[in-house]
């Protein structure tokens, strides 16, 4: 997310088949950008996303027998599906229209929204008559990227910080003071802190939304914003995976290159080495980026297989596997993809490359896009455990499951 418009836990002993159940299917992807290093046999593929297998709610996969199946038997493959949608909201009224009819898993609130859904407890109760609690989330960086200062929660932005002379304790600390203000208000996600590393200048599209142009900073204040807001119980979301800090161009506004991963292995992925081995609940955006010696084409990492899948195992930049919720960017607000793909084929690409949750700016194509995604499980074009190993990724960041 950005100016313009506007994301966890290790796997326990009992997940480790599941892992390798759920990497192979990841980087086996439907998508246009095949995955890198493993491949699925046919026979394999058709065992476990065979059109036509049962899609009731009693139908579980493999893939999440070991955690998360009696919760996952509650739900039909659309209810599934809604889990993994985070939509835009103009208010309550909207938010309740689409929780009540799809069970969408979670709302965002942008610049746009009514502030009153925060203030006069609406989203609260949406949540409480939610099936499953809601992700409630919100782009609150800091600085330009402020959406919620109009109701009082403000903070400069990252580079304003580190040059005020801000030390990474007190970071944490501004970031735990604000997060504790947003889940008052019933808020459970924050798209922040960027971990963009940058020396653009500050009203750049990244800019000052960056802590700085030296990684080590970056990890450093990325770090303390990030445990500052877990320890209010708010989840961060590190962004814009890979790195959007030295590209070329606005993904708001079209195609964006960075430079070869060579290059952003030893200076823009530096801070996710050291942030991902120990996560707690913080999740990672995919930005809108076109990396040469990584995506193929101009596939952009947010629906690439092959970007989403050097994350999910750390593979090829030498980072630790993260087996946490991965969300993509914005896919509706951002000519990068609204340029090449409408909103329901943007959300199926970027499931079929691994991302476990599509985010858009408003609730009018919901049921298109659910409509399209049951299609593609059955006939095969979305892998169904895929599916269930997500939402078990979703449940356990809502604090549903433990294991």
């Amino acid at each position: 997310m950005g100016e313009t418009s506007g994301a966890v836990v290790t796997w326990r002993a009992a997940l480790q088949l599941v892992t390798t159940m759920t990497c192979v299917a990841l980087l086996a992807s439907c998508s246009s950008d095949p995955g890198p290093v493993m491949k699925v046999s046919s026979s394999a593929e058709s065992a476990v996303s065979a059109p036509g297998s049962p899609t009731s709610a009693s139908s579980t996969t493999a893939a999440a027998e070991s955690c998360g199946a009696p919760e996952l038997a509650k739900l039909t493959l659309r209810q599934k599906l809604a889990q993994r949608l985070m939509v835009g909201v103009t208010g309550a009224a909207d938010a309740r229209q689409a929780v009540t009819e799809e069970g969408i898993g979670g709302i965002f609130i942008g610049a746009w929204t009514d502030p009153a859904i925060l203030t006069d407890g609406s989203v609260k109760r949406i949540s409480a008559s939610s099936k499953v609690p809601l992700m409630v989330s919100v782009d609150q960086e800091g600085g330009r990227v402020s959406r919620l200062a109009k109701i009082g929660i403000d903070f400069p932005s990252a580079r304003a910080m580190v040059q005020k002379g801000m030390t990474p304790e007190q970071v944490q600390a501004e970031a735990r003071k604000a997060g504790e203000a947003m889940a008052k208000l019933g808020i459970t996600v924050d798209y922040a802190p960027s971990v963009d590393v940058s020396d653009q200048p500050d009203d750049a599209v990244i800019g000052d939304r960056s802590y700085s142009n030296d990684p080590e900073v970056v990890t450093r204040y990325a770090g303390a914003f990030a445990k500052g807001l877990q320890e209010a119980g708010i989840m961060p979301v590190y962004k814009h995976f890979p790195g959007h800090g030295h590209s070329s161009g606005d993904s708001h506004l079209g195609s964006v290159t960075t430079p070869p991963l060579s290059q952003l292995i030893e200076h823009d992925l530096v801070p996710y080495k050291t942030l991902l081995k120990d996560p707690g609940n913080a999740a990672v955006m995919m930005g809108h980026l076109i990396v040469p010696g990584l995506t193929k084409g101009d596939t952009p990492t947010s629906i690439s297989a092959r970007a989403i899948g050097m994350l999910r195992t750390g593979t090829r930049y030498g980072g630790p596997a993260f087996d946490g919720v991965i969300i993509s960017d914005d896919l509706s607000g951002m000519k990068a993809i609204t340029d090449r793909y409408s909103i329901d084929q943007a959300v199926l690409r970027a499931f079929q490359a691994g991302s476990d949750i599509g985010l858009w700016l408003s609730t009018d194509s919901v049921s298109t896009v659910l409509d399209t995604l049951e299609s593609a499980v059955r006939s095969g074009k979305l892998n169904r455990a895929k599916v269930d190993a997500s939402v078990v990724r979703i449940l356990r960041a809502k604090g549903v499951l433990s294991c």
